[in-house]
Formats: structure tokens, sequence, C-alpha cells
């Protein structure tokens, strides 16, 4: 029961931080809640992957990625506004010189393997920092309303895939990387999302008003199937590391990969969607 109610605890704490980052105007909280995400997520990530590393030098790395994805993520809040202007500009050559830099300091690392460690922190900008980022986009141009309504999708799907699988699974979805996740689980996610989105189009007020019944269905189809997928991906990193967990950082739930493995995936794709959806519109 401890345990319960530690995890429903924290759980609660996190979402609220979310819905108030999203639904308060404030677009400071937003940008200082998801680029101290990137900060958590990218120690978290060299944490595990880098435990043959010397410690000083892994400091080092550890800093330079961590700014590296704070500078990516101040640099699509403007672009995310539409500000193309000096500071656009110095953001710009801050990333590319950080670029620069870890890639120099390579050179004075000796007993490592150069290739692997300069690759892991490719790994923490394109798995952890670009789609967090990315975020910004739809943050911005689109408003809080609908990146909660993503949000809430990828918690629908996860519970429903919960719910339905517990109950009924039984076929295996992909049992190489995650053995528990069943195709029952998979529809049930996905009958949840496309629910969520009908109650979105005639219920959801300011969240997209201009948004047809079909986009919202479309919206929930896509979050539910790139849920999984980016879950399916998470999973794969660990076991291939041979962990349970990414870390212990929010307690009863893991580490805060464990919390945003969908979101790293559903991200793009959402720019993407929205992309497409003011095209075709």
């Amino acid at each position: 029961m401890k345990k319960i109610l530690i995890r429903a605890a924290s759980g609660s704490i996190y979402v609220a931080l979310i819905v108030a980052a999203l639904l308060l105007q404030w677009p400071y909280m937003f940008i200082c809640l998801f680029a101290l995400f990137i900060v958590l997520g990218v120690i978290e990530l060299h944490k595990l992957v880098d435990n043959d590393m010397a410690p000083s030098h892994r400091r080092t790395v550890i800093a330079l990625d961590c700014i590296g994805g704070i500078i990516m993520f101040l640099l699509f809040s403007c672009l995310g506004l539409e500000a193309v202007n000096c500071i656009t500009g110095l953001l710009l050559s801050g990333y590319l010189a950080y670029l620069a830099a870890r890639m120099i300091m390579q050179l004075y690392v000796k007993n490592e393997n150069a290739l692997r460690s300069f690759a892991h922190s490719c790994l923490t900008q394109v798995y952890v920092a670009l789609p967090l980022s990315l975020l910004n986009i739809l943050y911005f141009r689109h408003g809080g309303g609908i990146l909660l309504a993503i949000f809430i999708l990828i918690w629908l799907n996860d519970t429903g895939a919960f719910c339905v699988g517990s109950l009924i699974g039984r076929h295996k979805l992909f049992e190489r990387i995650s053995p528990k996740k069943s195709w029952e689980g998979f529809w049930g996610g996905l009958a949840f999302c496309v629910i969520a989105g009908v109650i979105f189009h005639y219920a959801g007020g300011g969240l997209f008003e201009k948004a047809s019944l079909a986009a919202w269905i479309a919206l929930g189809i896509t979050v539910s199937v790139f849920s999984t997928w980016g879950d399916l991906i998470e999973s794969l990193l660990k076991r291939t590391l041979n962990i349970k967990d990414s870390g212990h950082l929010i307690p009863g739930h893991g580490g805060i990969l464990d919390r945003i493995d969908s979101l790293l995936l559903v991200s793009p794709i959402s720019v993407i969607f929205f992309t497409l959806i003011k095209i075709i519109s």
C-alpha cells in the first residue's frame, strides 16, 4: 500500500507540473520545466551508457551535452515564436560551438573508445534534446492546450493498453523486446485515444477549435501508434543494457526517460502531423 501511495503521489506531482506549465500561459514555466527534463534526461542517459568512462571526463561530457541540449531548446523556442533575430543567431552559433568543442575534446582523452563516447553524446542530442526542443513548435504555434491534449492521449494510450492488456491480453505484441505487451492492449490503447479524440472535438473548447472530427481521430491514432513505438524503443535500450528502469528519479515510476519515452517519438511526429494539417487546410 505504501508503494502505491508513493507512486500515486509522485505521478500526481509530475502530471500537475506539466498541466500547470501548459495551461497557465506562463511561457517561462514551460521553458524551465522542459529544459530541466532535457538536463535530467541527458544525465540519466549518460549514467546508463558511460559507466566505463573516467569520472572526470564523464562530468565534463555531461556538462557539455547538457549545455548543448539547453541551447538547442532555446533555439527552438525562438523558432516556435518565429523570431529570427540576433538572439537566434547567437543560439545557433552557440550550438555549433558546442558541437566543435565536443569533437575537439576527444583528441585529448586517452584510453577510451572515442567513437563510442562521441556517439553517446550524439544520442543524448538526437534522442532526448531534439524531441523535447520540438515541443516549442507545438507550444508557441498551436498553444499549450493542444500540447496538453497530446500528453493526455499518451497517458490514455498507456492506461488503455495496461487495462485491456491485463484483462484479456493473450497475443504478444513484441515479445523479443517487451514480453508483457499484447496486441489486445495495443488495440485498447488505440480505442481510448480515438474516443478521446472524439471528445476533444465536441468538448475541447479552445484546445484546437478549427480541427475537424477526422483530424482529431487521426491525431488520436497517430499518437497511439507512435507512443507505443516510443515505449518499445526505450524498452529496446533498457534490454540492450540489461536494466529494468532508466533511473530512480521519480519514486514508483523509474527515471525521467521511463516517463517521457513515448513523448520522445510522439513529439517529432506531432510536428509533422500539424504541418501536414496546415498544408491540407
